[in-house]
């Protein structure tokens, strides 16, 4: 799938469920989640430094091993990103925390 099929088909993190268009913008930039229990949603990370991207984050999730913990996502460290708007990179699952 190319990073335009995924911004047709996707749906953004922190959507709300009853949102009439929790897809992304595309006018954002996203990374898209690989893995865990947020696997194929979209992170907002338009205005995200390099070094915030480099970092990976801590996603709340009532989906993860601790209902109401964190699901932790990192950059993958060999991937190439694409500049612009649409999605970026990836971030693989790293597992849980509380």
């Amino acid at each position: 799938m190319n990073g335009d099929e995924q911004l047709l088909n996707a749906r953004v993190h922190d959507a709300e469920h009853d949102d009439p268009t929790p897809g992304p913008l595309p006018h954002r930039t996203y990374a898209e989640l690989v893995g865990g229990p947020l696997d194929g949603l979209l992170l907002d990370i338009h205005e995200w430094r390099t070094e915030q991207v480099d970092d990976g984050v801590a996603l709340f999730t009532k989906l993860g091993r601790w209902p109401g913990g964190r699901a932790l996502y990192g950059a993958r460290p060999d991937e190439s990103r694409r500049p612009g708007s649409g999605v970026s990179c990836c971030f693989q699952d790293s597992g849980d925390t509380l």
